[in-house]
């Protein structure tokens, strides 16, 4: 089930949109929008010219000669796919995208993207893009005619809430690319945050929480609290609320560690001065 209302978590096209299928049969014009549909999810939204289409793989699926999950496979393989992706990043933010771009959601588990990155590095790209289209996660979602889509948004693509969360780290919006509006660009997302399985705040697009990189986290009160609880506290958009608003200030993300019988302190004292409360998590 989706979390929350679509409209507020940029997804509401998403919810609203129903996969695109092919069925044997249908016209040209038909066959037309599911090799778009197809560039766009496996390319990230990305532009597509003229120039750059894949003619024969097309053509292929056009007289049906590939099933819709052929012709994604040939997409993922293509030097498009590869010169866009794979030798412009990393090697866990191509595992992040293939996982995006062929399965919809985000990884689930650090062992998740450590198995994927062992196929990258001893048996190849070409071997690795196999390794999700021959998946039974894929043949289960989308099988042989349904083009993928983005399905992480909805809860029940993952096993744990935790990488849940993520997936609103790599897409916030059904126009976003997965690399331009992002401030990561080629940069791994998730790494840090699916090795220690750490959730992060959904906030509504405009507002988007980052990790703090360079400050620590700031520990309030001596004790655990009530039941041995401390409580995570992110705040975004913090702003000080100043008699001259000439002299209002903004930093974009604190994090604060609270023992539980400060919460409600705490939590009064950050509205007061401004601050927008984007997650309060039990540690």
């Amino acid at each position: 089930m989706p979390f929350g209302p679509a409209s507020r978590l940029g997804v509401s096209l998403f919810d609203e949109t129903s996969p695109v299928e092919w069925v044997p049969g249908l016209s040209d014009d038909d066959a037309e929008v599911v090799i778009k549909a197809v560039y766009r999810q496996v390319l990230g939204n990305a532009y597509v010219m003229e120039s750059e289409r894949a003619a024969v793989p097309e053509s292929q699926f056009k007289l049906g000669e590939l099933s819709v999950r052929e012709f994604v496979r040939a997409i993922a393989k293509s030097d498009m796919y590869r010169s866009r992706f794979l030798e412009k990043s990393p090697h866990y933010r191509v595992t992040e995208l293939n996982f995006r771009h062929l399965l919809g959601r985000a990884p689930s588990s650090f062992e998740e993207m450590k198995a994927h990155s062992a196929v990258l590095d001893a048996e190849g790209f070409e071997a690795d893009i196999d390794s999700y289209i021959d998946s039974d996660e894929y043949q289960n979602t989308f099988g042989e005619n349904i083009v993928p889509y983005l399905r992480g948004w909805k809860t029940e693509s993952y096993t744990h809430m935790v990488s849940f969360t993520h997936f609103f780290q790599m897409v916030r919006g059904a126009s976003t690319s997965s690399f331009k509006s992002d401030l990561a660009g080629k940069s791994p997302k998730l790494n840090s945050l699916v090795i220690n399985a750490k959730a992060t705040p959904v906030t509504a697009p405009g507002s988007t929480f980052r990790n703090p990189t360079l400050s620590s986290e700031t520990r309030l009160g001596a004790g655990a609290g009530e039941g041995g609880k401390v409580y995570r506290i992110e705040v975004s958009n913090y702003r000080a609320k100043a008699v001259n608003r000439v002299s209002q200030f903004r930093r974009s993300n604190q994090v604060y560690m609270v023992p539980f019988d400060k919460l409600s302190q705490e939590y009064k004292r950050i509205h007061k001065q401004g601050g927008t409360i984007v997650s309060i998590t039990a540690v």
